[in-house]
């Protein structure tokens, strides 16, 4: 039985705010593929669910005046994947979507919600990392926009103040002009399962020689990183077999995995070198 007090639809953004300032417990909901396993866990008690699917300016993907992209909190994974701005643009963001779950759960679940969640695993995060997104956050107070690396706490805990919601994810025009993407997951299963490791890596390449490089690491941590000393290191640098082992190894070095029944922490860094590695290499051949 859900521990359920009420449930509410504000039908704007004001109705949430005032919502979100007079339940004494108040839990967004969208999708739901989240919020019900706490309830069913018991991890939520006399819950107020607010369910924000009806704010269709929540669900929008679009460029902005000054070609910021901008992505509706609200959007499912099946709809990122399939949106022609994604995938002109962002395409990495396309490929951490499509590898989530099944259809059914990317039919359902929001990005907003993988984000807030706060777990380590979330595969739209780390290729979020890579791109250098903010995000806008609101409650009755105002508005702020915080870049995603600073919104991670701890495992399954962000940094969300007292009645926030997430209403977009931000992608700036410089972050991904010009740039290349590859998002790499490891899981036990090749399909339907939580990652055991995921690779998020931008690049951008004058020849053979690194004008830019991200690298962000989800499952390596206890929150997912970026590689900030092995992306500087790489900077200006030509690309050799034995540069790339460098990265590799670096990037193994920035990043803190840990024994669990997925994998072992020694597989985790050995994934860690290789599959980066693997996805710089993809990105300079295409």
């Amino acid at each position: 039985m859900f521990d359920i007090k009420n449930i509410y639809e504000p039908k704007n953004i004001k109705e949430l705010l005032d919502l979100m300032d007079t339940c004494s417990n108040p839990t967004i909901i969208a999708g739901g593929t989240d919020v019900l396993i706490k309830l069913r866990h018991g991890s939520l008690k006399e819950a107020e669910l607010i369910s924000i699917r009806s704010l269709e300016e929540f669900n929008e993907i679009k460029l902005l005046d000054d070609e910021t992209i901008s992505i509706g909190a609200l959007a499912s994974f099946s709809k990122i994947f399939r949106n022609e701005i994604i995938n002109n643009t962002i395409p990495i963001l396309a490929e951490g979507s499509v590898s989530m779950g099944g259809p059914q759960i990317r039919n359902m679940a929001t990005i907003g919600g993988n984000i807030c969640n706060g777990a380590v695993s979330a595969d739209s995060v780390p290729s979020l990392f890579a791109l250098n997104a903010h995000l806008k956050l609101i409650n009755s107070n105002g508005e702020r926009i915080v870049p995603i690396t600073d919104f991670y706490l701890g495992p399954g805990k962000v940094k969300l103040e007292k009645n926030e919601v997430l209403t977009n994810i931000l992608i700036n025009k410089e972050d991904y002009l010009n740039k290349k993407g590859c998002y790499i997951k490891f899981s036990n299963r090749k399909a339907m399962d939580i990652s055991m490791l995921g690779v998020a890596v931008v690049c951008e390449f004058d020849h053979n020689k690194f004008e830019d490089l991200r690298i962000a690491l989800g499952v390596a941590a206890p929150t997912p990183i970026r590689c900030y000393e092995t992306e500087n290191f790489a900077k200006g640098k030509i690309l050799t077999p034995e540069m790339l082992n460098q990265i590799g190894e670096l990037a193994v070095s920035a990043s803190k995995p840990r024994d669990s029944w997925r994998g072992s922490k020694e597989f985790r860094q050995h994934l860690i070198a290789n599959l980066t590695k693997r996805a710089i290499d993809k990105l300079y051949r295409n």
